[in-house]
């Protein structure tokens, strides 16, 4: 199975359980760009190391067309527009969108678009691999 979107999700979810650590890298610690880094690196696709660099690649995806693989942005800060957290889509069920990411409480951990405070926080989503 040579699929990427595979590899890109697997990879990501080989993560789960790591701690969150802001600036971190490793399996030892990490934040949500560095798993996004990761998982696409697994695929010879080196993404920016910075999420909000990382939303400037790819091309943008309507949130009704978003599949697995696509990468999510947020802004969970204050201000209200600018990227501060990503994820990567993992499975896409009746339009529930479910994603994997680096949560700052729980680490790396899969959590759903259609909940409350993630789809507030949400800005949009980019496919990087076609």
């Amino acid at each position: 199975m040579d699929d990427p979107v595979f590899k890109v999700i697997s990879t990501a979810k080989s993560y789960t359980g790591t701690p969150y650590k802001f600036g971190g890298t490793t399996r030892s610690g990490m934040d949500c760009s560095a798993l996004v880094f990761h998982s696409y690196y697994s695929v010879g696709v080196t993404m920016p190391r910075i999420s909000a660099d990382q939303a400037r690649i790819g091309k943008k995806v309507n949130p009704r067309e978003l599949r697995p693989g696509d990468v999510l942005f947020f802004a969970t800060s204050r201000r209200r527009n600018r990227v501060t957290h990503a994820g990567i889509v993992t499975e896409v069920n009746r339009g529930d969108v479910r994603f994997i990411h680096a949560s700052t409480s729980l680490g790396v951990t899969e959590d759903f678009l259609s909940n409350r405070y993630w789809n507030k926080a949400f800005l949009f989503g980019r496919r990087i691999l076609e």
